[in-house]
């Protein structure tokens, strides 16, 4: 995995891991309590073009699901063609081999198919305590810990 970072606009840097599509994401931070369902936030429209921080520590543990993902899809009023409305995703820990008898593929090779940058291995805990202390900000998924002009 390679070395990726998530600036905030107050300037706060968290050091973390690529998985997903290797890029950059910017957009508003904002986060989701769900404790399962991740297919479902990534469809969400209501996520669109935001970063979003998942707080349950570990996501990923049963799979893609496409049937699951497109119902999601339909449910949240997405267009016909299921797609990822979010520009980034932030996890504590990622599950790197599901576990659920339907799943046809993992989390990192369907984030990279819909060109989506992940980010793990964040202190999610402390990330979600400056969320909540300072309400939703302006955030970059990076490869580098500094912003570039």
């Amino acid at each position: 995995m390679t070395d990726a970072y998530l600036i905030l606009e107050n300037g706060t840097v968290f050091k973390g891991q690529s998985f997903g599509y290797v890029g950059e994401a910017a957009g508003e931070l904002v986060f989701s309590t769900a404790m399962t369902g991740y297919m479902a936030t990534l469809a969400d429209p209501a996520y669109k073009g935001k970063i979003v921080l998942q707080t349950f520590p570990l996501i990923g543990n049963y799979g893609v699901i496409p049937e699951e993902f497109e119902e999601a899809s339909a449910r949240e009023g997405a267009a016909c063609e299921s797609t990822v409305q979010l520009k980034g995703y932030i996890v504590r820990e990622w599950c790197q081999e599901p576990s659920n008898h339907r799943s046809e593929g993992n989390l990192d090779a369907f984030l990279r198919e819909h060109k989506t940058p992940g980010l793990c291995g964040v202190d999610t805990r402390a990330l979600m305590r400056i969320l909540r202390d300072n309400g939703p900000m302006k955030a970059k998924i990076s490869l580098s810990p500094e912003l570039s002009e």
